[in-house]
């Protein structure tokens, strides 16, 4: 796995052996970032990185000098590994919470200029996913939700969705926060 782009770009990152998480590949992610290089300028935000794996998305924004990056993992081994390479890369800007992700959802009182999921793609409750996200209130007005997913899921008739993009057999379904359900973006 490597970084794609930024300051750290072509950095191999390696994560602990027998981790269960499925990065992101390259291919996707670069996609990604192209995309929110066109939408967002990285130094003015604040990310919330669910279901984080091995951190490989936060890393890319950390990377292009995301302000500060939340990144939750319920996973020990994955958030041990997390944190290790947080400190290799010294990268202050990125806070690693172990904790569930329903519950961080519940207690957060942060808000994010993006939010982004990952979760595993044979998680019983994905598809509750954008609701519970949008509904939490944790996205800034001019914010959004990318929810990664496999493509045999849709959200297109989701009342907060705008956009998807695949990669493969990665995709990403782009969401409004629930108070600017009635803004274009």
């Amino acid at each position: 796995m490597r970084i794609i782009g930024g300051r750290y770009r072509g950095r191999r990152i390696t994560p602990p052996a027998g981790l269960r998480a499925r990065p992101t590949t390259d291919f996707a992610r670069e996609g990604l970032f192209n995309i929110l290089s066109n939408r967002v300028d990285f130094e003015d935000i604040m990310v919330l990185d669910l279901f984080s794996g091995t951190g490989c998305i936060s890393y890319e924004f950390a990377s292009r000098g995301a302000r500060e990056i939340h990144l939750v993992e319920k996973d020990i081994k994955h958030i041990a590994g997390i944190r290790k390479i947080i400190r290799d890369l010294e990268l202050s800007n990125i806070k690693a919470i172990h904790i569930d992700v329903k519950a961080y959802l519940r207690t957060c009182t942060a808000k994010y200029n993006i939010v982004f999921a990952d979760p595993p793609y044979d998680l019983s409750w994905l598809n509750e996913i954008p609701d519970l996200v949008t509904g939490s209130g944790i996205i800034r007005d001019d914010g959004f939700f990318i929810l990664e997913h496999p493509r045999n899921m849709s959200f297109g008739n989701h009342s907060l969705f705008y956009e998807q993009r695949n990669y493969g057999g990665v995709n990403f379904s782009f969401f409004k926060p629930a108070q600017s359900a009635g803004e274009n973006l």
